[in-house]
């Protein structure tokens, strides 16, 4: 295991291919803070470098995930300049997060609010602990969650995202699994097991397929069929160039294992 001399992000490698980033402000519930926001999005980058970082997973210190913003420091800077900043930055970092090149896993303990709910939906991948609770309870203190309906709108049906934005109401983590939120609901006592036996599942396929397909995915989203098919199509075409999809398809033909 490396632990990188980080004050708010703890860097851990579980597992070969596997780097554990985790979020270590535990006394004030891990809030984006604009410090927070910066040695995220600096330590995704840097991690993102690694030859051998295959999956990143995103994890955290204490009673909570994230509590979303600092409400203290947005409380002390009633700027408007200073509040557009700070969501641009929020908004960066979650874009970050899907243009990695590795998926990235959330692994969820305690309390995901707000900005924090907003953060498990934009991974990739999400496992929670089954005393997990999610909510985006802006609304509760006269904030609606603007930055974070963009994720959790993605990510479950929009009239459960608005329940949830309009109300500030907790869902637990089988709620969130039903929802779609989060991909795996375990016990407490299995979850960093439980998010690195899915890690292992991906580690285990080619690089260049997992890159090329996360890639393709996200952008396909977000156009029109036609355009998403000419794209899926593209992509395909250069998947099968690599020589790991090569290899699988003969490993098929001659029914053994593919030998990455």
């Amino acid at each position: 295991m490396t632990v990188a001399n980080d004050p708010w992000v703890i860097q851990e490698q579980p597992a070969q291919g596997v780097v554990r980033l985790v979020m270590n402000r535990p006394d004030s519930f891990n809030a984006l803070s604009s410090e927070m926001l910066q040695a995220l999005d600096h330590a995704l980058a840097e991690v993102s470098k690694a030859k051998d970082c295959r999956v990143i997973v995103l994890a955290a210190l204490g009673k909570a995930f994230c509590a979303g913003h600092d409400l203290r420091e947005m409380r002390s800077n009633p700027d408007h300049d200073f509040y557009t900043q700070l969501f641009t930055q929020c908004s960066k970092l979650m874009l970050h997060i899907q243009h990695l090149p590795q998926p990235v896993v959330a692994e969820v303990q305690g309390i995901a609010t707000a900005a924090g709910c907003q953060l498990v939906s934009m991974c990739d991948l999400a496992v929670a602990a089954q005393s997990a609770k999610f909510a985006v309870s802006g609304i509760n203190y006269g904030l609606f969650c603007a930055t974070p309906s963009v994720g959790l709108s993605r990510n479950i049906h929009r009239k459960q995202a608005m329940e949830m934005l309009l109300t500030g109401d907790f869902i637990d983590a089988e709620m969130a699994v039903q929802r779609g939120l989060i991909n795996q609901a375990v016990a407490d006592s299995d979850l960093g097991q439980a998010v690195l036996n899915l890690c292992s599942k991906i580690t285990a396929k080619p690089e260049p397929a997992v890159r090329m397909g996360k890639a393709l995915f996200y952008t396909q989203l977000e156009m029109g069929i036609q355009g998403a098919y000419q794209l899926a199509g593209q992509t395909m075409a250069c998947n099968m160039m690599e020589d790991s999809a090569q290899e699988g398809f003969q490993a098929f033909i001659d029914k053994r294992k593919p030998s990455w």
